[in-house]
């Protein structure tokens, strides 16, 4: 995989993937506005499955399991404009703001098409890639509220995202495990994800699934490819990044353990 990446600030870039296609499970620190350029990109989260393509404008938003595959396509890479809104700035930008009750977010990628307002915002970057020397961090404190302030002209429920600054409480694990096993986080996230430290994380999970967390998403994600082979007709190339395994090799190597002959074999 060649990744490139050019930053005007901590905060702006310009990502770009040459290789056939990356893949990663990622729960981000921060709201992530993105401005596609070329290439696609298929994010998989537990309820829903997104198809983003040139031109398109999405907002991923912080603390939000996803399985994200770019994709370069028609001979160009996989490039597109990524704007962090972090919660500091946030926290600035609503300072001496009037807002809604804010309740809890839902668990989604936000969708605004190639919208007219945010395209010209994150498109006004691009020239700033080519500037030698820092950039004026003044000029881009502007372009990130101005995104910002078009969100909320566009959006009028975007305020329960951006202005939702809690950290994940206490919830119910059982449910949290079932709904997102397919995503390979470390032991670490999971307890931030579920209001636990590592060490209850690893006691509760223990306590309620008598196995290891290791042990138990293995079996769960390989019963999820064996239902997607044999119920939906699906090939093991289509499926394995999407059930959680890093490569097909050990996905197959799994497979065969669990079930006792390859995935292979159920392809009619």
């Amino acid at each position: 995989m060649e990744y490139q990446a050019k930053y005007i600030t901590q905060d702006i870039k310009l990502s770009s993937y040459e290789d056939k296609f990356f893949k990663s499970d990622i729960i981000f620190e921060q709201h992530m506005l993105i401005w596609f350029i070329s290439g696609k990109t298929k994010i998989i989260q537990a309820d829903a499955t997104y198809h983003f393509k040139t031109g398109d404008i999405f907002l991923i938003p912080r603390n939000q399991l996803a399985t994200i595959i770019n994709y370069p396509t028609n001979g160009q890479p996989h490039k597109t404009v990524v704007m962090h809104l972090s919660v500091e700035r946030l926290k600035q930008f609503y300072e001496n703001k009037e807002t809604t009750k804010i309740g809890i977010p839902e668990q989604k990628v936000y969708s605004f098409k190639n919208h007219p307002l945010l395209k010209s915002c994150l498109s006004s970057v691009i020239p700033y890639f080519e500037m030698e020397g820092v950039f004026p961090e003044n000029i881009a404190n502007i372009k990130i509220t101005e995104a910002i302030s078009i969100l909320r002209e566009i959006d009028q429920n975007i305020d329960k995202v951006l202005a939702h600054f809690d950290k994940p409480g206490k919830i119910d694990l059982l449910h949290f495990m079932e709904k997102n096993f397919m995503f390979n986080m470390s032991l670490e996230r999971l307890g931030y994800l579920t209001g636990r430290s590592v060490s209850t994380f690893n006691r509760d999970f223990k306590k309620l699934f008598k196995t290891t967390p290791q042990k138990w998403l293995t079996k769960k994600r390989l019963e999820l490819a064996h239902y997607h082979l044999t119920q939906k007709n699906k090939k093991p190339i289509e499926i394995y990044l999407e059930v959680g395994f890093e490569d097909l090799s050990h996905f197959s190597f799994a497979f065969k353990k669990q079930y006792g002959f390859p995935p292979t074999k159920l392809i009619q």
